[in-house]
């Protein structure tokens, strides 16, 4: 079964809400794969920009309180940190907040 990813409709900047449905090995968990794939299309629809390149270490396990954090490289070499923490469970449908850092770290010189 391929996962399938939906998101809520509340969208304040730095922090949107969305949910997602994955099936994991010895529960719900979000592949690291899948979350920043996630997370890369919701930032492209609500900017209107191309989707950014984000990366996450980690899978997002369905658990309450769980959490990862996924890294955003910006064209120009910045980044920026974006969270994602689980805030309910409903079988294999997991709910997870993200919120973005304000403010970016400088690209490398």
């Amino acid at each position: 079964m391929r996962p399938h990813v939906c998101f809520g409709d509340r969208l304040d900047h730095p922090k949107w809400s969305s949910a997602s449905v994955s099936a994991g090995k010895t529960g719900p968990e979000l592949s690291s794969d899948e979350l920043a794939a996630s997370l890369a299309d919701k930032l492209a629809s609500t900017t209107g920009r191309p989707k950014p390149d984000i990366t996450c270490p980690e899978d997002l396990a369905g658990k309450v309180g769980a959490e990862t954090r996924c890294t955003l490289t910006a064209g120009d070499g910045s980044t920026l940190g974006v969270s994602a923490t689980v805030t309910s469970v409903d079988g294999e449908q997991i709910h997870y907040d993200f919120e973005a850092d304000e403010t970016a770290s400088p690209a490398p010189n």
